[in-house]
């Protein structure tokens, strides 16, 4: 069996994974009576939930591996919110989402109706949906955020967390977009197309590689082939059909197979995450990296990580944008802290300052035409170094993700057909 990255279990899998009662241990609140703040929230000014967050401790679960994210996270926002809210933020670095989930499910089953262990979590797809559907979470909390007004929180994109109806039961707090990034010293020319990336790892042995699913990039890399397999990703909206699955997957995993031999080290071994395969770009092993952030080729670049010759692409087909969320468990005790995180996240000041490429990069989630005149002006100017695509290329090549159910089908699948042959 071929090396790969961590393994995480999905969707009714989670559940069955559960601790036993009891199991539990970590967290740093004893369980006590049901936690009032939901029943009194709906009635609540802003400025009352403002006053009830203020000395209270937030601990947000999100994904740790990026050292731009977590500057960011600790540095800007964790300051604003004890300089301006009185608002303690404790970051918990995890690796994968299941890490929150099994916790937060784990914790219901023993009973802890308040006082839990997390209580902000950095969240989409497969994952909001089992807690969703298990009911896991607060709210609905999203329309009672200030800032949500800068959002255009109509839009599917928004309204629709990989096909499933979010209904206020978490709040944006980004946008995303894949961009293929290569080294143009090496690679003039990019393959924009898939059929032409292929071609390329076929002619050009040991240079390309993407990391093993489920971690995200590599997940999503292995999904452009099965919109390709499929003709196009109109086919596949909607439901999960196995019927039409089966007639797509055999012919995924016959490319992946077919490739794997030119990839690095001959497909023996993948990369187990994005920060692998990065190194292995910034080191020229590979000459091409996969993205889910139009900047974030630029921003290592800034950081003197990757060569100034870097640069992305997307397919002429189009490459999956999606939008990344927070949401807040139905046992944490810092409820109206959780809130006014999530509202700051909104504010146009954060999400500017997140967009620029050496803080992070990140595609912010609000509608510019909403915001005041200033802040249009001031998104409008924001800098573009040569390695970001323009905005009008990006949106005009922009495709959806699957629903979840999708996603977890060609993860498995994978695995077994790829990986395990």
């Amino acid at each position: 069996m071929k090396a790969h990255g961590w393994k995480r279990i999905l969707g009714a899998a989670i559940v069955a994974a559960l601790a036993a009662p009891g199991a539990w241990a970590g967290g740093r609140r004893e369980s006590g009576a049901v936690d009032s703040f939901e029943g009194r929230f709906g009635s609540m000014s802003w400025e009352e939930i403002e006053a009830e967050a203020r000395a209270q401790t937030v601990y947000w679960y999100m994904w740790g591996g990026s050292d731009l994210i977590n500057r960011f996270v600790n540095g800007y926002v964790a300051g604003r919110l004890a300089e301006e809210y009185g608002v303690l933020l404790k970051v918990v670095p995890v690796t994968d989402a299941t890490t929150f989930v099994n916790k937060v499910l784990g914790e219901k089953q023993a009973g802890r109706t308040s006082g839990g262990s997390v209580d902000l979590m950095w969240i989409n797809g497969e994952n909001f949906r089992t807690m969703r559907q298990a009911d896991l979470l607060f709210g609905p909390y999203a329309e009672r955020l200030p800032n949500m007004q800068y959002v255009n929180a109509s839009d599917p994109a928004v309204a629709n967390d990989f096909g499933f109806p979010v209904e206020g039961y978490e709040s944006p707090y980004g946008s995303a977009q894949v961009v293929m990034i290569h080294d143009s010293a090496k690679v003039p020319e990019a393959p924009t197309t898939v059929e032409g990336l292929l071609s390329w790892i076929r002619s050009n042995p040991g240079r390309f590689t993407y990391p093993a699913p489920p971690d995200f990039t590599g997940s999503v890399f292995v999904r452009h082939l099965f919109y390709h397999a499929a003709g196009g990703y109109e086919r596949l909206l909607g439901p999960f059909d196995q019927e039409l699955f089966d007639e797509v997957a055999p012919r995924t995993w016959k490319l992946l197979n077919e490739i794997e031999p030119y990839l690095w080290r001959q497909g023996r071994t993948y990369p187990e995450s994005q920060t692998a395969l990065q190194e292995l770009f910034a080191n020229g092993e590979v000459l091409f990296d996969v993205s889910y952030n139009p900047a974030g080729a630029a921003s290592l670049i800034a950081q003197g990580r990757y060569p100034e010759s870097a640069r992305t692409f997307v397919f002429d087909s189009g490459t999956i944008g999606n939008t990344h969320y927070v949401a807040i468990p139905f046992n944490s005790s810092s409820k109206a802290g959780a809130m006014v995180v999530a509202n700051l996240l909104l504010d146009p000041a954060t999400q500017y300052e997140k967009a620029r490429p050496e803080v992070w990069g990140d595609l912010p989630v609000l509608s510019i035409s909403k915001l005041p005149g200033e802040w249009r002006a001031r998104f409008d100017s924001l800098p573009r170094p040569a390695a970001v695509l323009p905005p009008e290329v990006l949106t005009t090549h922009k495709i959806p993700e699957l629903q979840a159910a999708w996603l977890e089908a060609i993860e498995k699948g994978w695995v077994a057909n790829v990986l395990q042959k």
